[in-house]
């Protein structure tokens, strides 16, 4: 015959199986947290990167590689910003700057106009490196048209470094003339000149013969008494008569100076073991004292005795 029986399900390990009600309740807390989740790179996003002063500097190396050519220049200065979303106008003028301090004069020029034609980074400190590089380059015209254009444009707020550049490029060239006209603009507007705008005008008046105007010029603009120098990041005042002997020093001047440098350390230092020894005196009268206070003492005692 036949015959059916139920079993019980025969469940092995089924006490290891149990979760601890303590773990559900404190997953579920999480979960209704939703606390912190892994964080995954973006595709957009590098992981390797490059600061402005590298980039400075491969632009550097990638500009000198280049021919004379516009239009190469151009094209390499274009595909160099070609996957930035921004113009990196401080790479760019670290560059200028590496280039400054390197004296590539054309390679000044080339990046300086690609950067004003794509109109960035015009400023004055722009423009005066552009015409400090065509002076030197010696390109006068193009520097010529430049000044006019930025004095034209800014007829009563164009900086005195301007104005100092081009007096000090015409007069390197033995343009006076040119000299005399920027001179007296800057007397119209009420620029006043510095000490080496005075004292190269004032050399092309002796040059020229011209006395009583070199008179009139020291007599408006005098020599000051005091100038600053800076000498360890330091600002010190030093007398400008003092400051000229120093700059006529010949070698002798120098040695002699040497030597009182040397008497003035030898001076300190006699000076330093002076006060030194004195300074043991204090402590000696000090100590006088004390053994004083203490006889003194012990006599009142021994009359109260």
């Amino acid at each position: 015959m036949l015959a059916l029986r139920c079993f019980p399900p025969i469940i092995r390990g089924l006490e290891s199986l149990k979760i601890p009600s303590s773990t559900r309740r404190s997953s579920v807390v999480l979960c209704g947290a939703k606390g912190p989740r892994p964080r995954y790179a973006r595709v957009w996003k590098s992981n390797k990167r490059i600061g402005t002063i590298s980039k400075s500097a491969k632009l550097v190396q990638s500009v000198k590689q280049l021919s004379n050519v516009k239009e190469e220049v151009y094209g390499a200065l274009d595909s160099f910003i070609a996957w930035e979303l921004e113009f990196p106008i401080i790479t760019v003028k670290k560059a200028i700057k590496t280039l400054e301090d390197q004296k590539e004069w054309k390679r000044i020029i080339q990046v300086t106009k690609w950067m004003l034609s794509k109109g960035q980074g015009r400023t004055m400190g722009t423009y005066f490196i552009l015409l400090n590089a065509l002076a030197e380059d010696g390109r006068l015209e193009e520097a010529e048209e430049l000044w006019t254009k930025i004095f034209s444009d800014n007829l009563e707020s164009t900086p005195r470094m301007f104005f100092n550049k081009m007096i000090a490029i015409y007069y390197h060239r033995g343009l006076y003339d040119k000299m005399f006209e920027i001179f007296a603009d800057m007397e119209e507007l009420g620029i006043r000149p510095n000490v080496a705008i005075v004292s190269m005008v004032g050399r092309v008046f002796q040059e020229l013969g011209m006395l009583d105007k070199y008179e009139k010029l020291n007599r408006k603009y005098p020599p000051p008494k005091w100038q600053y120098r800076y000498v360890r990041g330091k600002r010190i005042r030093v007398r400008a008569n003092d400051l000229q002997k120093h700059e006529d020093y010949t070698d002798q001047g120098i040695s002699n100076d040497e030597e009182a440098v040397h008497s003035s350390n030898e001076r300190l230092e006699e000076g330093d073991s002076s006060t030194n020894d004195n300074g043991v005196e204090p402590e000696e009268v000090e100590e006088d004292s004390n053994d004083s206070l203490e006889e003194a003492e012990t006599s009142t005692d021994e009359t109260r005795v």
